[in-house]
């Protein structure tokens, strides 16, 4: 198994669409970087909740 060693802070990152907290690149989110939307199942339950 390949830990990664490198430097974390020049992983990609985006914000969540829910809380706009920075997101940043996951080795579980490889595949699908491009999709994911929100940090966390809280906020993607509160993506239907009203403001």
């Amino acid at each position: 198994m390949n830990a990664f060693r490198g430097n974390k802070a020049s992983l990609p990152q985006k914000p969540c669409a829910a809380c706009g907290r920075p997101m940043t690149w996951r080795k579980k989110w490889a595949r699908t970087w491009e999709q994911v939307k929100y940090c966390s199942d809280r906020c993607r339950a509160a993506k239907d909740r009203p403001a």
